[in-house]
């Protein structure tokens, strides 16, 4: 899928009931994500693979989620302006992303996570090559895969789990040698359905 299919599709359609429904039961601190689409599709002049989603994989040593495949993204400071603003400064701390490369699209509706948090995803194109810079101390690697992937149904599963008497949906959608699940992977299936 193109830069201009998908821009097209995201902005005509309305947003789809979430295929997430884990509920946390305490008060819930507030996060944003990027969802980073990188137009790859001129190679030379010539069409190439289209937009890839930008990911990375979390430090093994951190205290949430650790080695798990994630947006850049995390807790909204008190310095930030909004929620936008807290996911271009993640992602610049992260991973070296400089929020001029970035073009803003629009939002998914917000996530709440085992962690305590309510995650708000951040909808972003990225047009030239970048070089990105990985916080060592948070990310152990930066890699993208084709939006392509997750446009196939079958490239997403979902298993029922229980906690605390309540069952929900744990999402599954891997890439290669990359396990991509949790919220990461229920976002990218509410992305896809959206623009279906």
């Amino acid at each position: 899928m193109n830069k201009e299919e998908f821009l097209y599709r995201f902005n005509l359609l309305q947003h789809a009931q979430s295929c997430h429904n884990y509920q946390h039961n305490s008060p819930l601190k507030s996060a944003a994500v990027l969802i980073a689409l990188v137009n790859n599709c001129k190679t030379n002049g010539m069409s190439s693979n289209g937009l890839q989603v930008l990911l990375t994989k979390r430090a093994s040593h951190l205290k949430h989620h650790p080695s798990q495949i994630s947006f850049p993204g995390g807790k909204v400071e008190p310095t930030d302006k909004n929620l936008i603003h807290t996911a271009l400064r993640e992602a610049q701390e992260e991973i070296g992303l400089s929020p001029e490369a970035v073009s803003i699209v629009g939002q998914l509706p917000s996530y709440q996570v085992i962690s305590g948090y309510q995650v708000t995803p951040i909808i972003a194109v990225i047009e030239s090559p970048q070089y990105y810079q990985k916080d060592e101390n948070e990310v152990d690697e930066i890699f993208q895969v084709p939006l392509q992937h997750f446009l196939q149904p079958q490239n997403h599963r979902t298993i029922i789990s229980y906690r605390n008497g309540q069952h929900h949906n744990v999402h599954f959608s891997p890439y290669k040698h990359y396990n991509i699940w949790g919220a990461t992977a229920a976002m990218l299936k509410d992305l896809v359905e959206h623009i279906k």
